[in-house]
């Protein structure tokens, strides 16, 4: 998954618009780039204002204008100037009617429906449960503050500028706490089982000496061409920030959730049980997976997809030649040592290395152009390692921050090997790097598009490459193609269990057991992944959707094109238009399929 993007619905029907528009004359062009000013003008304005609005975003993005910049934006007060701006646009949109390139219609269809999703998601009180222990601020800040994460420690400015944000912490601690006794009072609270897993995370980072705690990390790495004077001044004003902000704020609610919100946390796993909680959900559904799907739609898919990939996972565990049940081989993985090779984080990091090494010269056979924006690859910070998995974070636009695929090693000797080439796929490369950074650099694409994140799209592209594995020089070893039949069947089971949580009554406990039977995880980690589904509904059913879009895209193609197909060209079609909903993707395609 990658975290820099927060996916919105746009299902746009009945689009007339063609990706292929080839005017005849540069009289006509010019034409039409006068009559799109006003439209363009509009989009401009837009992605400035929204910048300041949402400082943080712009800071993930590599704009550093608004970088000491961090308002609160759980509060109601917020969140009604945010309404007010999304309409006031949306409407000053709606009055451009005038003709318009195809390419301009649709950036206008995506335009309007990106307003009108976040206006949409503004009617439910999810601000009421601003923290969870997968999706939260208060995870991601101290990222910022390392110095690891988006927020720059190149240059004096930068410095004050996150002083100037470590000092705006308290605000945004008190609203949370505001927020979590209004969601006791009416009934919004978190499970908790997952308000339990957030103490430990919050205790990280309340440390007795402000000098160890991770937001003084930046001041241990300043740059060398600091004068003294510079390094002695940070020095003193982030330890006092640290000491008087960031520590007591944290420590205040550490003491809330433990004093006064877990003993009012539900009992009940699933959303549903909220005050409009189904309602709630189906929007979920809607925004992360674009389509119109219902709950049981999605159940009943799960189940098929189960039951596929169980049957390709039973000739694999013969081909290798296991005897004992699926079951057994999943244990046989999960414990035997030839599986274990590791003893340094290290050692793990090298071994990612050299999957690239094996996929980077086969990548021009199925791509026609590759991102310029740099990669790396880390390991997660031990402060958030225990509750993250492998992700990707993307860089910067102008690639001054390289795209990150960060890795959790909690103990090297138990990192297990089977479906680190799967993982390397989804997560790096060809998977988030590619989609991510492409859609970054494309200077075709007005701004506003370059940042458009629709998860169906981008966790669909992102498994799907995940079967690009042989055509990459992987998946020799029939370890590590049972490693990426068992990431399929992670996914599948997503659909299973996602909706059983949330309409089906079923519970943490029983999920993690179909989980366990079904593919090969730990308990720890089934248990991990649950709570995940639990703290943000919907979000993993849009991996599975996505995926099954496009594998279907590609044999609709393959079969209709017949000699004319090209898997390189299809594949620059799926991302040269940046990320969008999957049935604008379909319509895209069928142009570029009649325009060969």
């Amino acid at each position: 998954m990658f975290k820099q993007y927060k996916p919105k619905l746009a299902l746009i029907l009945g689009i007339a618009i063609s990706f292929f528009c080839a005017c005849d004359a540069s009289n006509n062009q010019s034409s039409k780039k006068e009559i799109s000013k006003p439209l363009h003008d509009l989009f401009d304005q837009y992605w400035e204002q929204k910048m300041k609005l949402l400082p943080l975003e712009s800071t993930a993005i590599g704009d550093t204008n608004y970088n000491d910049m961090m308002p609160v934006t759980i509060s109601e007060s917020y969140r009604d100037t945010l309404k007010k701006f999304y309409k006031r646009i949306l409407n000053e949109s709606e009055k451009i009617d005038f003709s318009l390139s195809d390419e301009d219609k649709i950036s206008k269809e995506l335009f309007e429906y990106e307003l009108k999703i976040n206006l949409e998601a503004l009617k439910f009180p999810s601000h009421l449960m601003p923290i969870n222990q997968f999706w939260s601020f208060t995870l991601e800040f101290p990222q910022l503050g390392s110095g690891s994460g988006n927020q720059p420690f190149k240059t004096p400015r930068d410095y004050r500028n996150f002083l100037a944000r470590m000092q705006q912490f308290p605000a945004y601690a008190n609203a949370a706490i505001a927020n979590m006794k209004k969601g006791i009072e009416t009934g919004y609270v978190l499970p908790k089982v997952l308000a339990l897993k957030m103490i430990p995370q919050l205790k990280q980072v309340i440390t007795t000496d402000a000098t160890q705690n991770i937001f003084f990390l930046p001041i241990k790495n300043m740059p060398l061409n600091f004068t003294q004077k510079e390094k002695d001044s940070f020095k003193n004003a982030y330890q006092f920030a640290i000491n008087m902000d960031i520590i007591p704020a944290y420590a205040k609610l550490k003491t809330f959730i433990e004093k006064e919100y877990i003993p009012a946390c539900r009992e009940s796993h699933g959303i549903s049980s909220l005050p409009d909680g189904k309602a709630y959900y189906q929007f979920l559904i809607k925004l992360y997976t674009t389509t119109e799907l219902t709950p049981d739609s999605i159940y009943q898919l799960g189940l098929q997809e189960v039951a596929r990939i169980r049957t390709e996972m039973e000739k694999v565990k013969v081909e290798t030649g296991f005897t004992g049940s699926l079951k057994a081989f999943f244990e046989f993985m999960n414990r035997d040592r030839q599986f274990y090779p590791f003893k340094t984080a290290t050692a793990v990091l090298d071994s990612f290395k050299a999957i690239q090494k094996i996929l980077d010269p086969q990548l021009s056979s199925l791509f026609e152009s590759s991102p310029k924006t740099p990669f790396e690859i880390r390991q997660t910070e031990a402060y958030r390692a225990a509750s993250a998995s492998a992700e990707y974070n993307a860089g910067s636009k102008d690639g001054s921050r390289p795209g990150i695929f960060y890795v959790p090693i909690l103990d090297p000797t138990q990192f297990n090997i089977v479906g680190m080439e799967t993982l390397f796929l989804h997560e790096a490369i060809p998977g988030h790097h590619y989609q991510i950074s492409l859609q970054q650099e494309n200077t075709s694409l007005p701004t506003f598009r370059k940042f458009l994140g629709y998860s169906a799209y981008a966790e669909g592209w992102a498994l799907y490459t995940e079967t690009l594995g042989k055509s990459l020089g992987l998946y020799k070893n029939p370890y590590q193609y049972f490693g990426h039949l068992s990431d399929a069947m992670h996914r599948a089971i997503r659909l299973v269990v996602d909706v059983a949580i949330h309409t089906r009554s079923m519970s943490r406990e029983e999920a993690i057991t179909y989980m366990m039977s079904n593919e090969r995880i730990t308990e720890p980690e089934a248990s991990a992944e649950i709570e995940r589904y639990m703290a943000i509904p919907g979000q993993a059913l849009s991996y599975k959707i996505g995926q099954l879009t496009l594998m279907s895209l590609k044999d609709k193609y393959e079969k209709q094109l017949g000699n004319r197909f090209k898997l390189a060209a299809f594949h620059t079609q799926l991302l040269n238009g940046g990320n969008m909903p999957l049935q604008v993707l379909e319509k895209k395609l069928e142009l570029w399929a009649k325009s060969l």
